[in-house]
């Protein structure tokens, strides 16, 4: 497994296989925030959802979803072992309330909940889930109509947002270059 990712069982964190409520919430964030902290070079954290049988809105709201807001632009945080549509709506509430977006993976798939990237950026939110990582260019060069300023304001503004991950690269122009990643 790649040491940039790291998969947390949010069951091995809660007391009971049932997330139920803001107190309990809390106490379970701290619990994540201390596996966070403890795995401080790891970049994307996917919170595996097995054996958890129930969450309600608030303890969704203060567990994953703020954690994810509290490291939004330098960790990211996703769900993977979720396919019961009653949990994925309570997550996709909690998550649009607090404004921040998650992704739900189903083996290669990814789903977005929460937030949605505006109008002007879904399209490059989009091209970068089909693709582990990418640059601004590869974005602009898929689009006849588009500069590769454009392209990098887009994923920018994704990355800003909580949608992307970014880091630094060296550009072959000898400068730097920013690389979007998915989280998940």
């Amino acid at each position: 497994m790649n040491e940039d990712v790291r998969v947390l069982a949010l069951r091995e964190i809660m007391d009971r296989p049932e997330g139920w409520g803001r107190a309990q919430g809390r106490e379970v964030y701290q619990r994540l925030l201390r596996s966070v902290e403890e795995s401080s070079g790891t970049l994307v954290f996917k919170i595996s959802m097995k054996d958890v049988k129930r969450v309600d809105i608030s303890f969704a709201s203060e567990t994953v979803v703020e954690i994810a807001r509290r490291y939004r632009g330098s960790k990211g945080f996703c769900l993977i072992d979720l396919t019961d549509p009653d949990l994925i709506e309570n997550w996709d509430a909690a998550a649009a309330r607090k404004g921040q977006p998650l992704l739900v993976w189903e083996g290669r798939t990814g789903r977005l909940i929460g937030a949605e990237p505006t109008q002007g950026c879904r399209e490059a939110f989009q091209f970068a889930l089909r693709h582990p990582t990418v640059r601004a260019a590869e974005f602009a060069e898929s689009k006849s109509d588009m500069t590769i300023a454009n392209a990098s304001m887009k994923f920018k503004q994704l990355w800003e947002q909580g949608f992307l991950l970014r880091r630094e690269s060296a550009a072959n122009s000898g400068g730097v270059e920013f690389v979007y990643q998915r989280v998940g």
